[in-house]
């Protein structure tokens, strides 16, 4: 298990990778994946929400994996924002979810 920054991008997720590494060899070995999501924590509350969502992923070379990375920064660190490594060609994750489970209104 690995954490991801995950876009939206239609009805499909998607995360971008710069390198091929362990992650994109297991899903090029078996595209079944799992990906979970925890909700913020609430004082008092006994089980916290969270999600979990199987996938089929498919990997896509692209040239506009850094452009990705770029955006997801902006979200998950700052407005203002560049994505470190330097501009070139990457993967992209699709991931198309199959079932949605967890706690909280989507289970």
């Amino acid at each position: 298990m690995s954490v991801i920054w995950i876009g939206l991008d239609g009805d499909d997720l998607v995360s971008g990778h710069m390198t091929w590494y362990r992650k994109l060899r297991n899903i090029d070995q078996d595209p079944r994946v799992v990906l979970s999501f925890l909700a913020p924590k609430k004082p008092g509350v006994f089980l916290n929400e969270y999600a979990t969502l199987r996938a089929r992923a498919t990997i896509e070379p692209s040239e506009g994996t850094w452009d990705l990375l770029n955006g997801l920064a902006k979200v998950y660190i700052a407005p203002d924002t560049e994505f470190p490594a330097p501009k070139g060609p990457g993967y992209i994750v699709r991931y198309s979810i199959e079932r949605i489970a967890g706690v909280g209104p989507w289970a």
